[in-house]
């Protein structure tokens, strides 16, 4: 077993001599130490249950962490956090009492086609009145869209904070998003591609690209059905706004951790999870890969669901489960260390090194991207979201230096011809060169580089596939059907004590910690019941 992140290692064995012979080693244990699963976790911790952690690598957070990389501060997984800002788990856990700082955004986005640059503000009614000035009748445009769905959008959210039931999705989505008497005229937008819906508001396609460029953020392509609340819910970004942690993007797991500890948890790092233990139809306590067993009341798997259903003895695996869809890869991110400062050549100020870069050409150079990611190829000219918090946070680059992070769209893990660790060049390169229409010095700042493939984010984060939403973010596998029809409610159909959280659940990836906290609420009320 490896070191508990800040207890001596033998703290386990030793606790585990003064128990009764009856009585299991934790209340709950938790396999995996992802945000979802820490948040979990901290909030049993909160509510007075021994819960034990139990993570495979050396650094707490999963796909939300942050490393020293040659003399800078480098996440590896998610860096812009914005749907958590939505949520209450920052205040409901205290994590600014255990290290926590947020630095807000402002500008939120800067938006280039690589000729001229304009800018979303925190302030929706800012961000208007200068789109007006650059390009007449957009922001009054962009008025109507944020007033229209606004009501949509905080109804999604509520959504998310809850497990989805069709009870809790009738109240939510129908009575709550304020559509009334407009529910005929609504109804189909919500039903179409977001792509279609984003050319019935914005007529200028500088102003409608960077928008459906992070609607894309989600996975599917602005071509597909049912797709438009991906769009929709763009009038959140005002409300809650993006923020970075101070230090990097780990600072929220380990300011996680430190929660769970404080009220007397564990987090054991180094300590993969060979296997769920079953007695009966009853999850029963884990196994690790050493050979050490843990017993407890419940179990939590933050896993993938491929790599939970792998944990368990294959009969367990329910019929639902076995069609599930991890897709083919998603995205790829270019990490750079710079001797200098980004410098946009459409606009050289500090602007636009705050928020995240919208940098898109076109709409067609999306839909390019998508299509050879569909023919099994990198695409050769991606749309990027590029990020330098470096500008407002002086912890992740040397003095004079920046931190560039670039994520780009579409690279599939399995591909065509050729394999990932020979064409891993090639798809930098394409990247880089895209990254030139912008600040065509970029080459010459270089000086550290880490290039995540999908086959990298892959085997470090044991995310099947590469894909970061673990399951495709399609209707088929959102909501009640997230994992699967049975186990939507974060229970394991068939098996008592066993619970899920993640990105597999709903509502699916980003850094939003609301699986978490709606598995924790379900859990909680079955511990305070004695269901399991």
């Amino acid at each position: 077993m490896g070191a508990c992140f800040s207890l001596p290692a033998v703290f386990l064995q030793d606790n585990l001599r003064y128990h009764s012979p009856d009585m299991p080693d934790f209340d709950v244990v938790v396999v995996g130490a992802g945000h979802n699963a820490l948040v979990t976790a901290a909030y049993l911790a909160q509510a007075g249950y021994r819960v034990g952690v139990f993570e495979r690598r050396k650094v707490p957070g999963g796909a939300v962490s942050t490393i020293d990389f040659e003399g800078f501060r480098f996440d590896l997984g998610g860096s812009a956090h914005i749907l958590i800002r939505l949520t209450p788990i920052v205040d409901e856990l205290e994590l600014y009492k255990h290290g926590l700082e947020y630095i807000e955004l402002d500008p939120i986005f800067h938006a280039s086609n690589g000729q001229e640059s304009w800018f979303v503000w925190r302030d929706p009614g800012r961000t208007a009145a200068e789109l007006d000035e650059q390009y007449p009748g957009q922001g009054e445009a962009y008025r109507r869209f944020y007033a229209e769905w606004l009501p949509f959008a905080k109804a999604v959210r509520e959504t998310f904070l809850s497990t989805p039931s069709p009870l809790n999705l009738g109240q939510k989505l129908l009575l709550g998003s304020g559509l009334g008497r407009d529910w005929q005229k609504r109804l189909p937008q919500i039903l179409r591609p977001y792509g279609d819906v984003a050319r019935e508001y914005f007529s200028e396609e500088r102003v409608r690209s960077p928008l459906v460029w992070m609607a894309a953020q989600s996975g599917p392509p602005p071509s597909d059905p049912l797709s438009a609340p991906f769009l929709l819910w763009h009038p959140l970004y005002h409300v809650g706004g993006v923020a970075r942690p101070r230090g990097g993007s780990g600072g929220l797991s380990l300011a996680l951790v430190r929660a769970i500890e404080a009220r007397g948890g564990q987090v054991h790092l180094d300590s993969p999870v060979q296997e769920i233990k079953i007695s009966g139809d009853k999850a029963v306590g884990i196994r690790l890969l050493d050979g050490q067993s843990v017993s407890a009341r419940a179990v939590v798997s933050g896993s993938h669901i491929q790599k939970t259903l792998a944990m368990l003895p294959a009969d367990k695996t329910p019929e639902g489960a076995k069609g599930l869809r991890v897709g083919n890869g998603f995205g790829l991110i270019l990490r750079l260390g710079l001797s200098d400062k980004v410098r946009y050549q459409t606009h050289p100020g500090d602007a636009s090194r705050i928020g995240l870069g919208l940098l898109i050409t076109s709409e067609l150079q999306l839909n390019r991207a998508y299509g050879d990611y569909l023919a099994g190829e990198p695409t050769r000219d991606p749309p990027l979201i590029a990020m330098s918090f470096s500008a407002v946070d002086n912890t992740l680059a040397p003095p004079g230096g920046e931190t560039l992070w670039l994520w780009a769209q579409y690279y599939p893990h399995r591909l065509a011809s050729g394999t990932w660790e020979t064409r891993a060049a090639e798809a930098r390169e394409g990247v880089i060169r895209s990254f030139e229409r912008f600040d065509p010095d970029i080459r010459r700042k270089i000086v550290a580089e880490l290039v995540q493939t999908p086959l990298w984010l892959e085997n470090e984060f044991a995310m099947p596939a590469g894909n970061v939403m673990h399951l495709e973010m399609s209707l088929d596998q959102m909501f009640m059907l997230r994992p699967w029809l049975g186990a939507h409610n974060y229970r394991f159909s068939g098996l008592k004590g066993l619970y899920l959280t993640g990105a597999s659940t709903h509502p699916g990836g980003g850094i939003m910690g609301a699986s978490g906290r709606n598995a924790a609420r379900v859990l909680l009320k079955d511990l305070s019941r004695n269901r399991v």
